[in-house]
Parts: structure tokens; sequence; C-alpha cells
């Protein structure tokens, strides 16, 4: 949702005009204007004052003007300084430079601290430097951080080789770009305001600093953004610009007390400290949203890739993941959840299994968040005997699917049955075929009816689901209050092999258990101690309920079964 009054005070006056859009990129809001030639221009809050003269025929694609009114900056980059053509009376000094993503940094094998270094794309560059001017605030006169205006790519379309990337890494780039479609074959530009004055090497030149004073000038300027979070990993003398547009005479300068400029952001990046401050924050908002998920109402306006849905009485933030081409369902209401369950920031991330039979995983995000995951059943057959009338009734009911799964587990949780939290589901966008001796077609037909925002099945045999659940180490609300003092879940079969709880305990937990889930309507057609945790605190002890009683939490839903009725389940219509 844009929030910037700039812009969406343009886009109210233009949003009938053809090729008007909004959008907003790793925190970004941009003006997006796509061309009559299909080039597009994202313009920030600082470039829509100027949009029409941002337009690329007033600087660029006018061959004439472009050699008339331009001049090359030096250089590793391709980047430009010009002067635009007049608009209602009005011209900009810009500086126009073509970004390097999916390059490799010269010389980054060979210098100290540059070994991982990439090239920001142009959205992330401008992410980081609106990010850093807004730190800047009260510190101008010391460091004016060049103003970014707008990014720039035309429509053509050229080989990799041709720019220089290579295709592994923007393929890295292209899944974390989840907001815009960023396109490998196509050339971006960034524009900025011009800033007047000399960078340091032009001032020692024209004789205002010594030699000396050039890198005590740097380092300090340097020095200042680092203090605010920021580093440029191949920062330069040139990169510096002392402001003003006459030279002073001699050594006149006070280098470490006159007014600057800093530019050229392609390797900016968070320090250290700021990046861990700011993981730890992120961690810290995800662990918030998750204890109001279901108690905020449903936004009336949502992202315009994400949709509100409700499936067998369960809320979701529902939306496609253009990395994978699958689809994502989010547990709640609150949209800022979605791109935490992002496949990205969790399928590639190390795991561990945590069951024998099935694929079940433990993992930490890139997000530093701790889940669990697992590879929906839905659609085999179980692997029981009909000979067996406990494993008959089981396999007449089936996998539930991973919607039944989050909806009895919602339900067991509000008529106060502990369960672990769900949390997303995902489905793969690579297809897979079920044999048809394994093949069991009850949940694809019970879910026929059953539509997402976009009229799509929510449920399909030809894909893989993967659930995913919160990894136990604490309630929600105590965990958003105090994020530590975790809890230690151990599943009840584990903890009677160790000693933690006696033969005694284990079987009258999981008799109480039973006969819990049947007070409220549920069945547990395939009871084991694997499927219910008991909790350890930080001191060693168990936790108890409030009667005193050990607390026990349920952690599989893939074979419970309403017993009075399972129309929900059963047949149940989406809300949206």
């Amino acid at each position: 949702m844009i929030q910037d009054p700039v812009i969406k005070d343009w886009y109210d006056r233009n949003r009938k005009a053809r090729g008007v859009a909004l959008a907003k990129v790793f925190g970004v809001e941009y003006a997006h204007l796509t061309l009559r030639n299909r080039d597009d221009l994202y313009v920030t809050r600082f470039g829509v004052p100027h949009i029409d003269i941002l337009r690329p025929e007033n600087y660029w694609t006018d061959e004439a003007w472009f050699e008339a009114h331009s001049e090359q900056l030096s250089g590793t980059s391709t980047v430009f300084r010009v002067r635009t053509k007049e608009v209602a009376g009005r011209a900009l000094d810009i500086v126009l430079k073509w970004n390097r993503m999916g390059q490799e940094v010269p010389g980054s094998r060979n210098v100290h601290g540059m070994m991982f270094a990439e090239f920001n794309s142009p959205f992330e560059e401008f992410s980081l430097v609106m990010e850093l001017k807004d730190e800047m605030r009260g510190d101008e006169e010391r460091l004016a951080i060049q103003t970014p205006l707008a990014i720039y790519v035309p429509a053509d379309t050229s080989e990799l080789w041709q720019l220089g990337r290579k295709h592994h890494m923007m393929q890295a780039l292209m899944q974390k770009h989840r907001d815009v479609e960023l396109d490998m074959h196509r050339s971006y530009a960034v524009i900025y305001e011009w800033i007047h004055g000399h960078d340091l090497l032009q001032a020692r030149d024209l004789k205002m600093l010594r030699d000396a004073a050039v890198e005590a000038a740097n380092e300090h300027a340097h020095g200042i953004i680092h203090k605010k979070g920021f580093v440029v990993k191949d920062y330069k003398p040139e990169h510096v610009i002392l402001r003003g547009s006459q030279p002073a005479r001699g050594h006149s300068i006070e280098p470490l007390d006159a007014p600057k400029g800093l530019v050229d952001f392609e390797l900016l990046a968070h320090s250290p400290e700021r990046y861990a401050q700011k993981k730890k924050d992120r961690r810290t908002d995800y662990l918030q949203r998750q204890k109001d998920r279901f108690r905020i109402s449903i936004p009336k306006t949502f992202h315009p890739h994400l949709k509100h849905v409700n499936i067998l009485g369960v809320d979701y933030v529902y939306g496609q993941v253009e990395s994978t081409k699958g689809r994502l369902w989010v547990a709640g209401r609150d949209p800022h959840l979605f791109d935490f369950f992002l496949p990205e920031k969790w399928e590639q991330t190390p795991r561990t299994k945590i069951s024998t039979y099935q694929a079940t995983y433990y993992t930490v995000t890139k997000d530093h968040i701790h889940l669990v995951w697992k590879v929906s059943r839905v659609g085999l057959f179980p692997d029981m005997d009909p000979f067996k009338n406990d494993e008959k009734d089981i396999l007449e009911h089936g996998y539930n699917s991973p919607f039944e799964e989050f909806s009895i587990a919602l339900e067991m949780a509000d008529k106060g049955i502990p369960t672990i939290y769900p949390r997303a589901i995902y489905m793969s966008g690579n297809k897979t075929r079920i044999p048809k001796h394994l093949l069991d077609t009850s949940r694809y037909k019970s879910h026929a009816r059953i539509k997402t925002p976009d009229r799509r099945k929510v449920l399909v045999r030809d894909h893989e689901y993967v659930v995913i659940w919160g990894y136990w180490n604490g309630p929600d609300d105590k965990l958003a209050t105090k994020d530590g003092d975790y809890y230690e879940g151990v599943d009840t079969l584990r903890a009677y092999r160790e000693g933690i709880i006696s033969e005694q305990d284990y079987i009258a937990l999981l008799q109480r258990t039973r006969k819990k889930l049947r007070r409220v309507g549920v069945e547990d057609l395939y009871t084991r101690g694997s499927h219910f945790l008991i909790s350890i605190d930080s001191r060693g002890n168990i936790v108890r309920d409030e009667r005193d009683k050990i607390e026990i939490r349920v952690c599989a839903f893939e074979f419970l079964k309403r017993i009075e009725q399972e129309k929900s389940a059963r047949g149940g219509q989406a809300e949206f």
C-alpha cells in the first residue's frame, strides 16, 4: 500500500492515463510509467516533481541532444552527466549510470573485504540509498547523499554475454525481486540528481587539497556513514564530492570541515552491525505479527499481488510465488507475513530431518525464523492394511489435506487443546506425478469446489504441497513479549525413552489426550507418542497447565478426523 503523499497525489491526478501505475519494491515507493515504446520508468518521491523532465526523450533517446549535452565520467562503469531538455521552463543536471547487476565485481577476488561483493540491483541500490538518506537527516550539511530520482529500463533486450551478466547471479537476484519482475535481458539505468562540486581527486589536482588531506577526507566521509550503519565496499576518493562550484585558492580548504557529498552506491551495503540489528528487528516484527495474525481486521486493501481468502473456516493471505511459479497461503490476515514464507527464505537453508517416516524438516530461515516443514502426503493411499480394522478406518479416511490439517489444528486450539502453530501452505510450481496404484482421489473430489480468488482449485493432483508449522519453542504471546527463555519441545515417546517421564505418565498422557480430543469432536485414527509434545522450560522443568498436569501439545494432524461430521472438510467453500 502506497503511503507517500507526493506519489499518491500524482497517481490520483494521472491514474486514468495510459501506462500509469504504482510500485513498491524493497520498501521504496515508485510512480511507474510504462511508455508507448514499452520502456519502463520508476520514479521516486524525489523524482515525481520532475517526472515530465525524466522521460527518456529529454536526455537519452534523442541521440543528437545526448551527444551535445552529456559528459562521460571517469570510472570503471558507464556513467554520464547530462543536462536535460527544458520542460515547462525547467531543466535538470542529472547523473545517468548503467547498472552492473549480475556482473562480477572487478578485482573482487583479489582485494581484501571484496571477496563476496556483488553489485546491487537498481532497486536494491535505491532502497539502501533511501534508507541512508533518512538516517542522514540533520547531518546533510556535513555529508549530503546523492538524491535518487528514477530507474529507467529500455524495452530493448540483449544476450547475457552482451550485458556482461552471469546467469546464476541473475537468477539469484530475480528470486529476491518478488515485487517487480526483473528481466535479465534488459538494461537498467539509475538516475540521480547531480551534486555540484569536485571529487577529492579533482580537488587535489586543482590544488584545493594536499595529498594527505585526500585520504583523510575520504576516511572521514565514509566514517560518517559507517556510524549510521552503512559501508561502501569499494570506497574511493572519487565518490566523495567537495560541494560548491568555485575552486578555492591554494590549500585553503579544511577537508574534515568542508561540506561534502557522497555518490556511487552500486556497492553500498549495511554494516555487519546494522545487518544483524535489522535481522533482529525483522524477527521481532515477525513475532509481533504472528501473535496478532488472526486478531487484526482484514485489511480493506492488500498489495495488488495478494488476496484474502477463507478456506474451511481459516483466513489466509494468498498469492503467487513468482520465483517458482507456485502458490502460497499464509495463515492469518496480515499481508506483511507473506514474505517470511516465500520458498527462497527456507527451501535451501540448512535443514535437519526430524522424522524417520516422512519428509519433515527443521530449519532456520534467512530471516532467522525457526520452522518445521513437511511434504504433505495428500493424494497418496496410506500404507495401511485393510485386514486390520483400525488400519482399514485409516484407509477409508485417507490423508488430510494441508487445509484440513490447519482447520482442525486451529479449531482444537480454540477449544482449549494446545497445538503447534500452523504458519503457511506452499504449492510448488513443479509438476509431480502419483502412480495410479498409489493415488487416492478423495481429497481432490471433496475440495473440487474450493477455489482461490483467481478462480483456481486450491488442491490439484499434479503439484506437491508443503505444510509449514512453527517450530515449537514457546507460545506466540510469550515470545512476542520477550524473545527468549525458550521452551524445548520433546515428543512424548522420546520423553519416555529418555526417562523424562515414566511409563505410567506416558500411557496416562496418551489416554488423557485421546479423551480430550473426543470431547471436542475429534478422533485420532493413528495415535502415536511421537504425535504429541511436552515442553521443557529453560530451567529444565516440564511445563504444566493450570491444573498442574503435564501440558501436552498436538503436533501431527494427518489422521485427525472430525467425529460427528466432516462437512467443513468435505466440500466446504472458500470465501473471498
